[in-house]
This record gives structure tokens, sequence and C-alpha cells, in this order.
């Protein structure tokens, strides 16, 4: 329970940013938002071209399916946006899946999209960013950007499988993923399989 300066009682923003940049696994991006509409939590979406190219190679959505899972859609130029000033306040922001060149534009803190602008937004303002990075192997350079991310306030949760939690299908891989990251929000999705020790 928070309360402003007048003793009333603030309730904090129930709203998360959602990226989408182009690399492989755009469904990652696309389980965020319908964790959060399970949740009942508002998703704040912009998603790069390369995205959507990227979505009509791996899934059988379209673009007006994926963004049709959004609470709020904002173009990807529109730097006067909600999401790309600091006291629209949100939860945080997960870009889902992370492309190298996204991470390395947030690392350098010179944003040329709305995406980059927000999630520099985001880690000024001291909230939680999560990077889904889609990349293997990674070089000297990458690894080193993530550290800078790291040292700079940024979650790096690149999407791996949990085989403990016995997955069935693709689906239920990539569910555990998006789950594990939206516990770094303080959200808990249904769709997780718990560790519940050995037996």
């Amino acid at each position: 329970m928070v309360h402003d300066v007048n003793g009333a009682i603030r309730n904090p923003p129930y709203r998360l940013v959602v990226g989408i940049s182009g690399a492989s696994g755009a469904i990652y991006g696309a389980r965020v938002l319908d964790a959060l509409k399970d949740l009942g939590v508002e998703s704040h979406l912009v998603v790069s071209k390369a995205a959507l190219l990227t979505l009509s190679q791996e899934t059988d959505l379209s673009p007006a399916d994926l963004t049709a899972k959004a609470t709020v859609v904002h173009k990807m130029a529109d730097v006067g946006a909600t999401i790309a000033s600091g006291s629209f306040k949100t939860l945080g922001m997960i870009v889902a899946p992370c492309s190298v060149k996204t991470m390395s534009e947030i690392a350098t803190g010179v944003t040329s999209s709305l995406l980059t602008r927000a999630a520099d937004v985001t880690l000024k303002e001291r909230r939680p960013l999560v990077l889904m990075v889609r990349e293997t192997p990674f070089h000297l350079g990458h690894l080193r950007t993530m550290t800078a991310l790291t040292e700079m306030g940024a979650i790096i949760a690149p999407p791996l499988p949990a085989f403990y939690a016995r997955p069935a299908s693709i689906l239920e891989m990539v569910d555990q993923s998006v789950g594990r990251s939206l516990d770094l929000f303080g959200l808990d999705w249904s769709a997780v399989r718990r560790w519940e020790g050995l037996k």
C-alpha cells in the first residue's frame, strides 16, 4: 500500500511495457501479452518491423493478431508516447525476445526508436528491465554489453528451457521461460511449473 503526500492511498500501476524486437522467438512476446491479460495487467506494446517479419516466419499469427493481445499499442517512431516518459508509471519493461542490436542500443543510451527509448526510461527510473536476449553463441562484445547492462540495472534473462518441468511441447517451454521472466516483476503466472524438490 502506497500513500501520496496528502496521506491518500495510491495503488501501484499494474501496467507493463512489452517490447518485441527482431530476434528469433517472437512467440515469447506474444505469450507475455497473453500472460499479462490472464493476470489483469495492462500491457503497453511496442514492436519493431523486424519483429513482425520474424512473427510471420515463425508463427501463424498476423500483426493484427499480435497487437490485439495488447491493451495499448505504440508505434516505433512515436517518441511522444506515454512510455517515453519516466512520469508514466509502470512495473517496468520486458523485451521478449531481445535482439543483440536492441540490446546494444539500450547499452549505449543512444536510442533511435520508441522501443529503446522506453527501455532507457525504465533504467533511468530504476525500474526492472528484463531482456530476453536471443543469440548463440555469444562473442566477447556481446558478453561485455550484457555486463554493462547488468551494471546499469538491467536483468539479462535468455529464454532457456527448464527441463525439470518436463515440457511436453514447445509452447510449454516458452511459457515456462515467460513465466519465470514475469516472476522478476512480482507477477505469478499459473503456467509456470515450480520446483518442488526431489521426490
